[in-house]
C-alpha cells in the first residue's frame, strides 16, 4: 500500500484533537488525523450527553480559527456565577461585568461542538480525516515518525500528536509514566429544563459528597453536573424519573422555579492524571493524554483547547521558519509553556474538591468565612475571574483572538 505524508499526525478525533488538526490544517500545515470513533456515531444525541462550560479564552480560540459561526446560536452566556458552600447564605458571586463587558464564558453541548468541529474540517484542504480507524503503533526516528493504521496503511509525519485521551495508547507505547488516582466520586451529568428564566446565571453547590454544579444552557435548559459518592451513585442512577427528580430537585434548591428532567441521564468515574512529561522528539500529548482533572472548575477541555492553540502556534512558527516541527526543541518549547498551567489547575481542582467534601462543622465555618471575604475583595475576585476565562499569563496567539 502506499504510504501517506504529511507534516502532521494528529491520533485521536475527540474535542482538543480535532481543534487542533483544525488549527494546523487551517494555517496550511498538511495533517492527517486518525480517529477509532465513527464520526456519524460520535454526533449522535447518545453518544455523549455531557456540556462544556467553554471559558471566554477557548471561544476565542474557536472564533479565530473559523468555527464559532457554527456554535454561536447553541451557546449560551455565562454572565454570573455563585458559589456557595451547600445552603450557606455566604458565598461568592462573580459578575461578567467585572471582568468586562463579555461573558465569563460560555456553556455549548459537546455534540453541537463536535458537530460544528466536523463540519469545519471536512472543509480543509489540508486535512485528511480517516475514521473510524485504529492506529496499531508508531515508530520513531531520527527524521519522521511512521505509523501503521488498521487497515495496514503507514503515515509518516514530522510530528505526532497524541490526543488519544487519558489511557493513551501513544503515551504508554511510549514508555512516559504518569501519576493517576481515582476519585471515589462519579459524575451524573443530566438537562434539566426550569419554569422561570436562568438569565445566564450558573450555580455551584459545595455538597459534601461533592461539587453540584447548575449550567444555563439555550432554551430555559440547564445542564446538571453532579458528583456524587461512587458507592451510591448506581442507586441513584436506577431510580425511575419521578424518584430520580425528587433526588435532584432537593439538591437544586428553588432556583428559577419547578424543573423537568429532559432526555437522559450519563455517568462517568472522575479520576486524577498528570503525565511525567508531555512528549519527546516526534511526540507530544494533548489534552487528557497529558492530564485529566477534577471536574469541580469546568477546565478539563479548556486545558486542552490552550494545548491545541499553544502547540499549533509552535508548529505553524517552526515552519514558517524552516525549522524542523518535531525535533526536541518544539516539543520542550511546548512542555514549558503548557506544564505551570496543567499543574496549578491539576493542584487547585484537587484540593478544592478534598477541602468542600466533608461536613466538618469547623472546616466548613472557615470554608463559609472565606467565601465571604473573598467575595468583597473585587482585586482578588477579579483576578479568580481572569484565570477561569483563561485571560491572563501567555497566551498563544488563538487564545488573544488572533489568527495563526
Amino acid at each position: 500500500m502506499a504510504e501517506l505524508r504529511v507534516e502532521l499526525l494528529v491520533v485521536g478525533g475527540g474535542l482538543a484533537g480535532m481543534a487542533l488538526a483544525a488549527s494546523c490544517a487551517g494555517a496550511g500545515i498538511e495533517t492527517a488525523l486518525v480517529d477509532r470513533e465513527d464520526p456519524a456515531r460520535m454526533q449522535d444525541a447518545a453518544f455523549d450527553g455531557r456540556t462544556t462550560a467553554l471559558a471566554y479564552g477557548s471561544q476565542r480560540v474557536l472564533a479565530a480559527i473559523g468555527l464559532w459561526p457554527a456554535l454561536a446560536a447553541d451557546a449560551e452566556p455565562i454572565l454570573e456565577i455563585r458559589v456557595a458552600d451547600g445552603e450557606s447564605r455566604l458565598h461568592v458571586h462573580y459578575d461578567h461585568r467585572l471582568a468586562g463587558d463579555h461573558p465569563l464564558g460560555f456553556i455549548v453541548e459537546n455534540r453541537v461542538l463536535r458537530r460544528a468541529l466536523l463540519g469545519h474540517i471536512a472543509t480543509l484542504p489540508a486535512l485528511r480525516h480517516l475514521a473510524p480507524l485504529a492506529v496499531r503503533g508508531v515508530a520513531y526516528g531520527a527524521d519522521f515518525a511512521e505509523a501503521e493504521l488498521g487497515d495496514g496503511r503507514r503515515i509518516r509525519a514530522a510530528l505526532v500528536a497524541a490526543a488519544d485521551g487519558r489511557t493513551s495508547p501513544l503515551r504508554a507505547a511510549a514508555g512516559i509514566p504518569a501519576l493517576s488516582w481515582s476519585y471515589p466520586q462519579t459524575g451524573i451529568v443530566c438537562t434539566v429544563r426550569h419554569a422561570e428564566p436562568h438569565r445566564g446565571i450558573a450555580i455551584e453547590h459545595f455538597l459534601p459528597a461533592g461539587p453540584f454544579a447548575i449550567l444555563p444552557m439555550t432554551g430555559r435548559r440547564s445542564s446538571i453536573v453532579w458528583t456524587e459518592r461512587a458507592a451510591l451513585a448506581p442507586a441513584l442512577l436506577a431510580l425511575d424519573d419521578a424518584s430520580f427528580q425528587a433526588e435532584l430537585a432537593r439538591r437544586f434548591g428553588d432556583h428559577w422555579g419547578a424543573l423537568e428532567v429532559v432526555g437522559p441521564r450519563w455517568s462517568y468515574p472522575l479520576s486524577f492524571l498528570h503525565a511525567a512529561r508531555y512528549g519527546g522528539p516526534r511526540l507530544a500529548l494533548v489534552g487528557e493524554a497529558a492530564h485529566v482533572i477534577h471536574p469541580i472548575a469546568g477546565q478539563g477541555l479548556n486545558l486542552g483547547i490552550r494545548d491545541a492553540a499553544a502547540l499549533a502556534e509552535i508548529v505553524v512558527d517552526a515552519r514558517r521558519l524552516g525549522l524542523d516541527i518535531g525535533a526536541g526543541t518544539a516539543i520542550e518549547r511546548y512542555e514549558r509553556w503548557r506544564r505551570a498551567d496543567a499543574v496549578l489547575l491539576g493542584v487547585v481542582t484537587d484540593g478544592l474538591n478534598r477541602l468542600f467534601s466533608n461536613a466538618l462543622p469547623p472546616l466548613r465555618l472557615a470554608r463559609d468565612l472565606g467565601l465571604a471575604a473573598v467575595d468583597r475583595m473585587t482585586p482578588l475576585k477579579r483576578l479568580f475571574m481572569q484565570h477561569a476565562m483563561g485571560t491572563i499569563g501567555t497566551l498563544p496567539r488563538l487564545a488573544r483572538g488572533e489568527r495563526l
